[in-house]
């Protein structure tokens, strides 16, 4: 008997599917259809400076979605002092983001942070133990440093100074010192947070006076004994690029240490390598209690951070500090690479050459392009600045006229940012890897939109 065995259908090999990824970005190729988009669907509280959208970026360069290319003086806000698309920063974020780019250090934690964390501590003023937290933007680290320096002092009070910037969220806006645009129509804000006076030229507060206000503020307001912190940036930074003078930041010092309080240094702006050193407090000889960082530390990539003595950060109970996104892994590594990348290329005195470049060059303009205009060029490293005024006699800011000399620099491509509690200063947070060239094309062109802004307004 024959048996027959039926020969199943012998498989053929599948095609693998190809994933169609739907194109959820409806792209525009001009400015003028991206910003009629952008006020029909972004609130209008969200400003931009530039009327120009990013298409790519390399370095100190960027070029639009037209192909218009343009010299890059803003750095994203003091972001990116290792220039746009550093190599090693990215290399870095893309080999991590190759593991693993998420997981809450708070449920599952992880190398990349830990390792963050011991670089700051080691770069950080001060030879006491140090530890670190980590968190995605620079308001948050504000808000944590207080929280810390509240848990660690057992008291409520914040004083913060006239034209700080400390960031928009509800806290720290109340330590803000500036109305419009930050704080106008969006108050009450926190109790316990008072003003002490920032030393000012113009306004004619010498440094005594300035640590007059604030004794008579803890005479009338502000109990020393019921005060956290003291925050202070070293340089001011949307207050118009003013360091704070050295005197006056050792005085601060001595007052913290008399009174139990803790002195926080918000670098946010003016940290790694802006001023010429990592931090710009280092200038002053100072070692703060806490240090506030974020900006330029990742080259791009969002984190941010708080530094501080070892027995002050751990005052806070465990669950007390974190967030979901804080330290993330691929901000982390880029982090790591931004900071290696400036230590490796020298750009701490990079920075310093860059400033004096930046101040010689500026006086001599100002001189013969706007003689009496040109009111002040300060600032430290190539954190610097340059205020404009209508006459030196009276040394009324003109706004009119920087808003005209970043307009005309634009079209001639050129990014600038404005600044100051009179918005009549011009600030300069080139990327610290902008070649020499680059540097003094950009100048070029700042020279250029300084004397048709004259010209405009002399009619």
């Amino acid at each position: 008997m024959t048996t027959t065995v039926k020969k199943k259908p012998r498989k053929t090999a599948r095609k693998p599917k190809i994933a169609v990824v739907p194109d959820v970005v409806k792209h525009s190729n001009t400015n003028a259809d991206l910003i009629k988009r952008r006020e029909a669907a972004v609130a209008r509280g969200v400003a931009s400076a530039a009327p120009i959208f990013a298409e790519r970026a390399e370095n100190a360069e960027l070029w639009d979605v037209e192909g218009n290319r343009f010299i890059d003086f803003a750095g994203g806000i003091a972001v990116l002092n290792t220039g746009h698309r550093h190599p090693k920063v990215i290399a870095a974020a893309k080999a991590q983001e190759d593991h693993y780019t998420h997981t809450s250090f708070q449920v599952v934690p992880y190398e990349p942070y830990v390792a963050l964390a011991e670089k700051l501590n080691a770069l950080a003023p001060g030879d006491h133990a140090k530890k670190s937290l980590l968190v995605t933007t620079g308001a948050e680290a504000v808000e944590n440093a207080v929280k810390i320096a509240r848990a660690a002092t057992g008291r409520p009070g914040v004083i913060a100074f006239t034209g700080g910037y400390h960031g928009r969220t509800l806290l720290t806006l109340g330590m803000t010192g500036k109305i419009a645009p930050y704080k106008k129509d969006v108050g009450p804000f926190p109790s316990d947070i008072f003003r002490a006076p920032f030393p000012s030229v113009r306004d004619g507060i010498t440094v005594q006076d300035a640590l007059t206000g604030l004794q008579n503020l803890f005479l009338t307001d502000a109990q020393p004994e019921r005060i956290a912190a003291i925050i202070i940036e070293p340089v001011l930074g949307e207050g118009g690029y003013t360091p704070v003078p050295f005197e006056m930041m050792q005085a601060l010092r001595e007052i913290c240490d008399t009174h139990g309080i803790m002195l926080i240094s918000d670098e946010i702006q003016a940290g790694f390598g802006r001023t010429g050193t990592w931090f710009a407090i280092e200038h002053s000889g100072v070692v703060p209690d806490l240090i506030t960082v974020a900006k330029s530390m990742a080259g791009g990539y969002p984190i941010a951070g708080v530094i501080g003595r070892a027995e002050v950060m751990d005052a806070v109970i465990p669950g007390g500090l974190g967030g979901t996104y804080g330290g993330n892994p691929v901000a982390c590594a880029a982090a790591l690479a931004a900071i290696e990348a400036i230590e490796e290329e020298g750009l701490l005195a990079r920075s310093t050459a860059l400033g004096e470049h930046f101040r010689a060059r500026f006086a001599e303009i100002g001189a013969r392009v706007a003689p009496f205009r040109m009111w002040d060029i300060r600032g430290l490293g190539a954190m610097l600045a340059v205020e404009f005024v209508t006459d030196f006699e009276t040394a009324t800011p003109d706004a009119e006229l920087t808003k005209s000399v970043v307009a005309h620099a634009l079209t001639r491509g050129l990014i600038l940012l404005a600044c100051g509690m009179h918005g009549n200063a011009l600030r300069i947070m080139v990327p610290l890897t902008a070649s020499d060239a680059l540097i003094d094309e950009g100048i070029a062109i700042f020279e250029q939109a300084l004397a048709a802004a004259i010209a405009e307004q002399n009619g």
